[in-house]
Parts: structure tokens; C-alpha cells; sequence
């Protein structure tokens, strides 16, 4: 049986659905080694060659559409980079998905109210933004397709042979489960630190002075020792004042609520809005994240088939791009052939709940696991009306159990650093959503915390 990390376990993946050992190997030994390039339902790609970005938009426009290129940081922050710069808020500026930080990322963002010439004029380490014209609708993530990804695996200690027969296995054994399943990836949790639903689940249950102090003291032994010693500091004197002092200032959001905890002790709720509402958003969905990982996990580990509908399931109708339309329907012993006829033919998929205030649990068998693990979680469906208090939404929805894996290709070489090592250059297209870490983990197969940190993940 295949070893899980218990950093996965902890965020609700406890499961493979490839029985084949992995590669091992890394990724993102260098930035360039893990890209991304942002795919719109109209087509257009965006491109990290900046000139490959040729998109004709109109001259006026509410809005100015860019292609945003980054190396080694998070869209959230880039954003703020970006606003800080042109003197505006961050919630002027739209985009349609949060790329992965440790990586090479291309996407398009809008910009509401500013000229092409003051955005042209921008320099910003490791951001370049490329105006193309202007738009009078926002970039959201309803214009988002999926994303193309281009990664690459190094270090890998098999024979040629050995990698190539691997690969071939694993993408069969994904083929017959019907894709990779759709968990939640390790960077919605965070992989060094991976508290953000830890986080999120306080706010739900309205322990707010728990959520601002787990954020602050919570401690990995893979984060940096000196950072861990400053953490430990806010738990055993609870002196904000003096800690934010010693924060370092790329510690952006620690020094936000630090600050506003060093005017206002115990104004907890204060300091948790202070962050972002986007990444408040993002906390809050972390934790139904978790959950949305458990279940499928455990629905996988009891072999129910996700390829297939079961009465009591809930399944969604798919559009000519594959992409889920808002109109779930509730599987019964009427209607389980037609739907698993559908889902055959690819025009429907199994979905699972995102719990929140108004999303219904599933029946039958998958009822049974939803309520199982809200029970084990101690949570009631009301707790998800807490997160108002910081202007959060939670209504819940469903989401698709399985990840299609389109355009899928590999190619296989010597590593450049390690010759006596081979790399896997693997290139393929995941619809929002879909995080490309989950289907690299069913080829590489990290068995330890240690593997996984160093493999990359």
C-alpha cells in the first residue's frame, strides 16, 4: 500500500488513485522548471514570452486589460505590488485566477480607471505587465477556461526505461478511474505552513481570537527557525508591540494584524479585517476546501467509483468546453441510467458538496460520508453564517469529483544539473480549478513529509 505524507493527510488527502510507485524526483528546482500560462474561454492564451501576448481589445474601455507575467510570487501579492505602485486600491484590479507563487505564471488581469502609459511605465522586480487595449467588462473568473501547464520533473533516479514504463502505467490506471481526482492542492493550504483551513475553521466556528493567534504562532518545522522563534514569542508574551518590530517586512499580512493588535489588544475580529478580503475569502474557503478533500478521499477509499453516478449523488451537467453549468440534479433509481449515460459520454460528472449555509448534503452513500465527517469536524451547517462578520460569503455549491486531463504529453531527457539523473518534461491543460500538483503527485508519489517538501509540492 501506498505510503501517504502526513502534510497531505492533514489537509484532507489521504488517498492515490494510481496504484503504480512514482518517479520520486523535484520540482521547481528553478522557476522555469513549473509554468503556467492562463487559457479564457475565448481562446486566448496568455504567454510568459511577453511577445507572444498580441491581443486586439479596444482603445476605450472601463477597464485595461493586461497580461501580468511573474516569477516567484502569488497573484495576491502581485496585485497589491501593482496597486501599490500606481497609487490604487488592490480592488481595482480583476483577475481570474490565483497562479501558483513558486513558479513562472502568465494571466490576464484588468485595471478599472487607469491609463495604458502609467501602467506601461511600471518596474517591478520579478513582475512585468503588458497592456493590450480595453474592455468595459472586469477579468473574472468567469471568463477563465483553464491553464496551461508546462512543469518539469528533475532528479529522477530511474533508468530511461523505468520512467518511461511508469508513466505509461500510471496514465492508464488514471484513464480507467476516469481522471485524477479532484482535490484541493497543497498550495490552498500552503505546503511549509499548511494552516489556512486550520485558520478558516475558527472563523466558522467564531473563534476569531483563535484564527488571528494560529495564524500568527502556528509553527512548522520546515518554515525558517528564526521566524519559528518569533512565533513562539507571540504565544508566551502575547506582546504585539515589541514583535512586530522584529517581523520582517515581507511577512506582509503577520505585520497587518500585528499592527492594528498593537493599537487594540483584544480586538481580534479587527485584526483578521485587516487582511485582504481576497485572501480572507480564500481562508474561510480553505476550510471548506478541507472538507471538500476528506470526503472525496473517503469516498475513494470505500470504492465508490467517481466515473459513475450512485443514487443519492449529485451530478452536474457539463458545456461543449467540459466546464460545469450551474444546474445540479440529485440522482434517484429514475434517472441513474440516463445520468450514467451522460457521464459516459462526457456530458455529465459526479460532483461533490463545498459545504456551506445553503448547499443540501448528498444522499445515499455519499450522504452517509458527508454527515460522518461534519459530525467528526463538530459542525453544524449555521456555523457557516460566522464568516459575515468578516464579510464573508459562505453559501457553498458543488464542485466535480474528477479532473479532466487534457492535451497530456511528456518527454523524457538527461537532467542537466544531475546527468547521471533523467527529467520528465510533462505538458498538459487542466480546467479552472484543477491544480496541476494534484495529478504531478500521482506520478512522483512523495511518501514523506521530508519528499514532499523537497520533491517541491
Amino acid at each position: 500500500m501506498l505510503n501517504i505524507p502526513s502534510i497531505e493527510v492533514k489537509i484532507g488527502i489521504e488517498t492515490y488513485a494510481s496504484k503504480t510507485s512514482g518517479l520520486g524526483g523535484i520540482i521547481k528546482r528553478s522557476i522555469e522548471d513549473f509554468i503556467v500560462e492562463e487559457i479564457l474561454l475565448d481562446g486566448s492564451k496568455a504567454s510568459v514570452n511577453p511577445d507572444e501576448n498580441r491581443v486586439v481589445l479596444a482603445e476605450h474601455g472601463r477597464y485595461l486589460i493586461c497580461v501580468l507575467i511573474k516569477r516567484g510570487l502569488d497573484t495576491l501579492l502581485a496585485a497589491e505590488k501593482i496597486a501599490e505602485a500606481l497609487g490604487i486600491s488592490p480592488d481595482r484590479i480583476g483577475f481570474a485566477g490565483i497562479k501558483d507563487a513558486e513558479a513562472l505564471t502568465a494571466q490576464y488581469i484588468s485595471i478599472g480607471g487607469v491609463p495604458a502609459e502609467r501602467v506601461s511605465c511600471i518596474r517591478l522586480e520579478n513582475i512585468y505587465v503588458k497592456p493590450l487595449g480595453f474592455s468595459d467588462n472586469d477579468i473574472s473568473s468567469r471568463d477563465l477556461f483553464g491553464n496551461e501547464f508546462t512543469v518539469t520533473i528533475n532528479s529522477i533516479r530511474l533508468k530511461e526505461s523505468t520512467v518511461l514504463r511508469k508513466i505509461r502505467r500510471i496514465s492508464n490506471e488514471l484513464t480507467d478511474f476516469g481522471g485524477a481526482p479532484n482535490f484541493f492542492g497543497h498550495q490552498r493550504f500552503g505546503t511549509i505552513r499548511p494552516l489556512t483551513h486550520i485558520v478558516g475553521k475558527h472563523i466558522i466556528k467564531g473563534d476569531f481570537e483563535s484564527a488571528v493567534l494560529t495564524f500568527l504562532t502556528f509553527e512548522s518545522p520546515f518554515e525558517n527557525p528564526r521566524i519559528r522563534m518569533l512565533r513562539r514569542e507571540i504565544k508566551e508574551t502575547m506582546d504585539f508591540k515589541k514583535i512586530l518590530k522584529k517581523f520582517p517586512e515581507i511577512y506582509i499580512y503577520e505585520r497587518l494584524m500585528l499592527a492594528h493588535l498593537s493599537r487594540s489588544p483584544k480586538d481580534f475580529l479587527g485584526a483578521l479585517n485587516k487582511l485582504p478580503l481576497n485572501l480572507r475569502k480564500l481562508i474561510v474557503q480553505a476550510y471548506q476546501s478541507f472538507l471538500f478533500n476528506k470526503i472525496l478521499s473517503e469516498r475513494i477509499k470505500r470504492g465508490i467509483p467517481l466515473n459513475e453516478a450512485q443514487v443519492g449523488d449529485y451530478v452536474l451537467k457539463l458545456d461543449d468546453s467540459g466546464l460545469p453549468i450551474n444546474n445540479p440534479i440529485r440522482v434517484e433509481l429514475s434517472n441513474i441510467s440516463s445520468v450514467n449515460k451522460e457521464i459516459k459520454d462526457g456530458k455529465m460528472a459526479v460532483a461533490i458538496p463545498l459545504i456551506g449555509l445553503k448547499q443540501q448534503l448528498s444522499g445515499g452513500l455519499q450522504g452517509e460520508i458527508e454527515r460522518e465527517i461534519l459530525e467528526k469536524e463538530d459542525l453544524k451547517q449555521e456555523d457557516f453564517r460566522n464568516p459575515r462578520m468578516i464579510k464573508v460569503n459562505v453559501l457553498g455549491g458543488l464542485r466535480a469529483a474528477l479532473m479532466r486531463i487534457m492535451d497530456f504529453s511528456f518527454e523524457i531527457s538527461k537532467d542537466r544539473v544531475e546527468p547521471l539523473k533523467n527529467s520528465v518534461k510533462f505538458r498538459f491543460t487542466l480546467h479552472k480549478g484543477g491544480y496541476a500538483t494534484i495529478l504531478l503527485r500521482e506520478f512522483m508519489k512523495p511518501s514523506t513529509d521530508q519528499q514532499l517538501i523537497k520533491s517541491g509540492f
